[in-house]
């Protein structure tokens, strides 16, 4: 882990990175939802929404929704893909719990499962998917390149994968407008919520140090997925990361 990133997770001590992002969430779980869509202006409705439909012609029966959180992700996918089966899993029990509630309010508790996992060691068998999904969460893994190891077991030959991310703009001006935005706006957001400083620093900082672009791509392909494509939004704050298990070519596109 990056030592920017380690010195502005909000705990101390020598507990792991995921431990500590857990804990950060399990914080804000009741406000992570109203954060979310202030911090990306709402935008980060149309970036799920188009997530989604990306995986339309595969029609994916059996879904993983790794690092689900509250779970719009996986509920957005049950109207729009309607699949057999969706499993929503993440570290966090105060996100998941919201994301129950959600999904009984919505008609959706017997098609989304949350469970608890952690997605440096996934339970489940080998090729036990057909898609799998991860939207805002990888920045947030101990271990990255583990991460997406483990995903790429546990998904079907050919099965697909998703993942949505924020990203840093490259070109003016939404470059210059995201340093303003990500050293004025997060924080002044954060203390209207009375977050700690720590956590609204860490998201900027994980951002930063995250793998983006081609670099992303590359990754990928070093983890055995093939098809790998790169699409941004909103001038480059979010990238969808599209990738196939065992394909037949390597495609980076933008």
């Amino acid at each position: 882990m990056s030592v920017e990133v380690e010195r502005v997770l909000p705990y101390a001590g020598d507990e792991d990175k995921g431990t500590q992002v857990r804990r950060m969430f399990d914080t804000i779980a009741g406000r992570y939802d109203m954060l979310n869509h202030m911090l990306s202006f709402g935008m980060d409705r149309s970036w799920r929404r188009k997530t989604v439909d990306s995986l339309r012609p595969s029609s994916p029966q059996r879904i993983l929704d790794v690092a689900s959180g509250t779970g719009d992700l996986a509920l957005l996918m049950c109207r729009r893909l309607q699949p057999q089966q969706i499993v929503a899993a993440d570290l966090s029990e105060e996100m998941m719990a919201v994301g129950r509630r959600k999904a009984a309010e919505a008609g959706y508790a017997s098609h989304v499962s949350f469970e608890h996992q952690d997605c440096m060691a996934l339970t489940y068998p080998d090729h036990s998917f057909d898609a799998i999904t991860v939207a805002f969460g990888v920045r947030n893994f101990a271990n990255l390149e583990r991460g997406l190891s483990e995903m790429g077991r546990v998904l079907r030959p050919d099965g697909q994968l998703r993942i949505l991310e924020l990203s840093t703009p490259e070109y003016f001006p939404m470059k210059q407008l995201y340093t303003l935005y990500s050293k004025t706006f997060i924080p002044l957001v954060g203390s209207w919520f009375s977050l700690e400083k720590s956590a609204y620093r860490y998201l900027p900082a994980s951002i930063r140090k995250m793998p983006q672009g081609r670099e992303m791509a590359r990754l990928l392909e070093q983890q055995g997925f093939t098809n790998v494509r790169v699409r941004t939004f909103t001038g480059g704050v979010c990238s969808l990361y599209s990738a196939t298990k065992y394909g037949h070519s390597n495609t980076i596109g933008k």
